[in-house]
């Protein structure tokens, strides 16, 4: 039987964000094939085998991969439009934009968004894709691909909306599916590309968009194909006090109460946002174990409040974080999400209290995990467990003076990944991807956007 082989890091500090907290001044990592086999303090263990690279972390910190669990990268070509509107405004700004995409703009736009998170530490990443314009190609075959090119583990929801203007939605009608053809497309969807198994590089989720956006027939038939076919179910929810109107307007009741009537709460659920959300909702998801995607820039870029993070976590919801799409968070990263997590719950009732840099660390990684679904593989630096790893350089000028690695991680700018690792297989090295040339990347993007413009 070949050995397999095992890249060793050293002398670097180490926050193995696991259910203790672990944390370590000055520790190692033993990756052996797609696994991590050891994590520790001081040197790795002398005389193992088939060690083929060795690696030096002194002044860096290992992280576990971070994890995104709300996106939508098809937005990357529309970035830095309705720089001033709230969220119904935008959307209805640009919904007449995006229904002019197509396999080639939406491959593009992914692989920036995805080369964009994967530069800044990301590892696994989420896209919310729920525009199907007629004619438009294999768009979600085409994120799926560039997933694939840039090497980042991918969970890729098959969203949906079947409710157009005439019928009272928000979306034009040229913008939507029909019912049918949406829960038929998300199952093949599912069939066609769901890998269940341990180490997986790609889920897919049914996904329909939002309660202004989707029947109430597609959200029932959806929850119970999802569950049919055993996978998990996403969707925008109580982002807005417009969308709070809205769904006492129509169904006579608020969005938590209205996902709960048709079946979307369950701990295979998780919704992004969830940012008007009252004592009663929060206890709701902590019953039943729905999750959410917390998007704080976007929540911030579209006005829509300040989540009730540190309340969600007290009760116990699984909370992640997710970059939202790059047309409400022009910034595409997630690691500057770390940050303004933090910063802005500070704004909140719990002003100090709120969150502090481990929990928003914490929500960037266990938090992700846990909210796709895969807790028992990714988000922890742990024995056993999948080889998604991110060493930060913390001796350059933006950081060099914070003794604290992890405050300098979260509350400093930006750092540099010197190496990112998914399943132990290298995809940055020294700040550059390893699977794609950046400004390739860039130009193609560029080019779509243009095409998109016209």
């Amino acid at each position: 039987m070949t050995e397999v082989s095992r890249l060793l890091i050293e002398n670097c500090a180490i926050a193995t964000v696991d259910s203790g907290g672990t944390e370590h001044a000055s520790g190692h990592l033993v990756i052996a094939g797609d696994r991590i086999e050891s994590v520790g303090a001081g040197p790795a263990p002398a005389g193992l085998e088939n060690v083929t690279r060795r690696v030096d972390a002194s002044g860096q910190l290992a992280t576990p991969g971070l994890v995104n669990t709300h996106h939508h990268f098809y937005q990357w070509l529309t970035r830095g439009l309705a720089q001033n509107a709230n969220l119904f405004d935008w959307l209805t700004t640009l919904y007449p934009v995006w229904a002019r995409i197509d396999e080639p703009m939406v491959h593009a736009a992914a692989r920036a968004s995805l080369a964009m998170m994967a530069r800044g530490g990301v590892t696994t990443a989420m896209d919310h894709h729920y525009v199907f314009p007629r004619g438009a190609g294999d768009l979600l075959g085409a994120e799926i691909r560039a997933a694939r090119e840039l090497g980042v583990r991918f969970t890729a929801t098959r969203g949906s909306m079947d409710l157009g203007a005439s019928d009272g939605g928000l979306p034009p009608d040229s913008a939507v599916e029909s019912t049918e053809d949406a829960l038929r497309a998300t199952e093949r969807a599912v069939l066609d590309h769901h890998d269940p198994s341990f180490g997986s590089m790609l889920h897919v989720a049914v996904a329909p968009c939002s309660p202004f956006s989707v029947t109430t027939e597609l959200m029932r038939e959806a929850a119970t194909l999802a569950r049919r076919l055993g996978v998990r179910l996403h969707t925008h929810g109580s982002e807005t006090v417009e969308e709070e109107r809205f769904c006492h307007e129509r169904f006579g009741m608020g969005p938590t109460a209205y996902f709960e009537s048709t079946g979307w709460l369950g701990d295979d659920v998780w919704m992004a946002h969830c940012v008007h959300m009252t004592d009663d909702d929060v206890a709701a998801f902590a019953r039943t174990g729905t999750g959410v995607a917390h998007c704080p820039s976007s929540n911030a870029r579209l006005a829509a409040g300040i989540a009730r993070v540190p309340d969600l976590l007290a009760a116990g919801v699984p909370v992640g974080l997710g970059v939202d799409g790059t047309a409400s968070n022009e910034s595409g990263e997630l690691h500057t999400e770390l940050r303004n997590a933090l910063l802005v719950s500070r704004l909140g009732p719990h002003r100090e209290n709120a969150l502090d840099a481990r929990a928003s660390l914490r929500l960037a990684t266990r938090g992700g995990a846990r909210v796709l679904g895969r807790e028992a593989e990714i988000g922890s630096l742990e024995p056993g467990k999948l080889a998604d790893v991110v060493l930060w350089d913390l001796t350059g000028l933006g950081h060099s003076t914070i003794a604290d690695p992890v405050a300098a991680l979260v509350l400093g700018p930006p750092a540099p990944v010197t190496l990112s690792l998914v399943g132990g297989v290298p995809i940055v090295e020294a700040g550059h991807l390893t699977t794609a040339d950046e400004r390739t990347v860039a130009r193609e993007a560029r080019v779509q956007s243009q095409r998109l413009a016209r």
